[in-house]
């Protein structure tokens, strides 16, 4: 697909997009999660089957994980890896996950086992990301971010339209997005450029579809609480790794989208549904955000769907809150 700069171009022109008969207006619901489970495997393992059971009791059409499939101080090994990917083919339907910093850019750390991250990168990508389906006992297939050309794919960038709504994964992590403006020569920086000019055109990419397909809606999920680096009202730090991929490409497209959009993600581990983004000072009113819960308190958002409200998103806590010492 041909990617479109110039926002007006964007909606207008739909020369280069696939135009499906996708299913029309019909409500659904989806599960979101993320970071879980935190903490010893013989504390939180028991809860953490018991959140599956009750995700799955749900039934919804799937649901999506946006990473931290482990604390900050938990082992990186490979054992570690397919552990957590053993507990996504738990899901009786699809399971769509995103890397969270936890999975990879932490794992320098000595109580992770000072892996090399970009080492674990790669091998998350080749154990979580290698096909073209979810994860989950009923995998869906996804559209991935890769191109058989090129040599920096990202394929952990992931979208699928269920009945006329866009689902689209980013690459967007906690700890400033693994930008270390200290050290500018570094490949963790490197790694960070690429990465977001990757996110910068898969953000403009889903915009650009979703228009020219007459979706009804488009949900973004990633990782990082990106309000770490800025408060409600005010602009993008310069040295946050947010500040171009979210500050000066997604949010300006939210706003001028005719459709509403909804922001997932975790990292600071407080339930909230709110519209927290301004631009210019003006809240995007048709931009909403849903942070899930997560590390002590293990449970999931069950999100209701329907484009034809006037509220096209609603929400419900499920699980049991346990509050630990």
């Amino acid at each position: 697909m041909r990617v479109v700069h110039k926002l007006a171009v964007l909606i207008a022109v739909c020369v280069s997009c696939f135009h499906a008969a996708y299913g029309q207006s019909e409500p659904f619901s989806f599960v979101a999660m993320g970071d879980l489970p935190y903490g010893d495997t013989r504390r939180v393992e028991a809860r953490y089957l018991a959140l599956i059971q009750t995700v799955n009791a749900y039934r919804p059409d799937f649901s999506i994980h946006v990473g931290d499939f482990k604390s900050g101080s938990g082992e990186c090994s490979d054992a570690e890896f397919k552990k957590q990917l053993d507990h996504f083919d738990l899901f009786e339907q699809a399971l769509i996950y995103t890397p969270g910093d936890n999975d990879w850019t932490d794992c320098h750390r000595v109580t992770n086992g000072s892996y090399d991250p970009l080492e674990r990168l790669t091998i998350l990508r080749k154990l979580f990301f290698s096909t073209q389906f979810s994860l989950g006992r009923k995998p869906v297939v996804l559209d991935r971010q890769v191109s058989p050309k090129s040599r920096s794919d990202f394929p952990e960038n992931q979208r699928w339209v269920n009945k006329d709504v866009l689902f689209v994964t980013l690459h967007v992590v906690g700890s400033n997005n693994n930008y270390d403006f200290r050290d500018p020569d570094s490949d963790a920086v490197k790694e960070f450029v690429a990465r977001d000019a990757a996110n910068i055109e898969w953000i403009r990419s889903a915009f650009e579809f979703a228009a020219c397909n007459k979706m009804h809606a488009l949900v973004f999920a990633f990782q990082a609480d990106v309000f770490e680096s800025k408060r409600f009202n005010e602009s993008f730090p310069e040295r946050s790794g947010f500040r171009t991929s979210i500050g000066d490409v997604l949010l300006p497209l939210a706003d001028a989208s005719p459709i509403p959009v909804l922001l997932i993600h975790g990292d600071s581990h407080v339930y909230r549904f709110d519209q927290p983004f301004f631009m210019k000072q003006k809240k995007i009113i048709n931009l909403t955000r849903l942070e899930v819960p997560g590390a002590l308190d293990m449970r999931a958002v069950l999100v209701t769907v329907d484009t034809q409200s006037s509220i096209p998103f609603k929400t419900k806590l499920i699980g049991i809150q346990t509050i630990e010492n």
